[in-house]
């Protein structure tokens, strides 16, 4: 595990960069670029022939990844989700590396409304730049919606009760705007606790992956 930018930690770098047995004049893909630890050490095996395409939505990881580009010409950076790979066309790849999930840059900043334990926006967006914050989906989103999308994201057995909560909320003190007020009434609804685990989890984690379309 090393740390690269912004004190983030890449936790099994060797280990994925290695199952990638690169070609140094080959072309790469790190889909998930995040802070750039397996971008670094991909270039790093390349030579001068070597290509590497880099993918995320998140703005801060856009601009990390383009004072690379800057850096290095064999590096390019496009600000869109792995789920535009396909786009790349004929440049074809001989590797892909893709590391899933939310980084601990996101989660530890309370103004990207990833955490349950800080209070902050009800953000959750990857890119900040497009669509909906979880905030602005509460605002609207039906019962059985919310039940749904807690259900099938979470795994949370108490979806049902959680959504009409969420519902109750907002009808009695308008809409949801922080991390913690959201927090607060899912660990109301949640009557059953997990050793270990904060009731909230799966309800976060179900919005989160419902609001990026992950």
């Amino acid at each position: 595990m090393v740390q690269d930018a912004w004190n983030h930690q890449t936790v099994l770098l060797n280990e994925a960069v290695e199952a990638l047995a690169i070609n140094p004049d080959g072309h790469y893909v790190d889909a998930t670029y995040g802070r750039g630890g397996h971008s670094r050490l991909i270039l790093q095996n390349l030579s001068a022939q070597g290509r590497l395409t880099a993918f995320d939505k998140d703005p801060q990881a856009v601009a990390d990844a383009h004072q690379l580009a800057a850096s290095d010409g064999r590096f390019a950076i496009r600000h869109q989700g792995f789920c535009h790979l396909g786009e790349l066309g004929h440049a074809s790849a001989d590797g892909v590396l893709l590391d899933l999930g939310v980084s601990s840059p996101q989660i530890d900043d309370p103004e990207r409304g990833f955490s349950f334990r800080r209070d902050g926006p009800l953000d959750m967006r990857m890119d900040t730049t497009r669509g909906q914050s979880v905030a602005q989906w509460l605002e609207t989103a039906e019962i059985s919606a919310l039940s749904e999308v807690i259900r099938e994201y979470g795994e949370e057995r108490f979806a049902q009760p959680i959504a009409k909560a969420i519902d109750r909320r907002r009808q009695e003190r308008g809409p949801f705007r922080t991390t913690l007020e959201l927090a607060e009434v899912v660990a109301g609804a949640v009557k059953t606790r997990e050793p270990g685990k904060d009731p909230a989890t799966r309800t976060f984690q179900a919005f989160r992956i419902f609001i990026n379309a992950e």
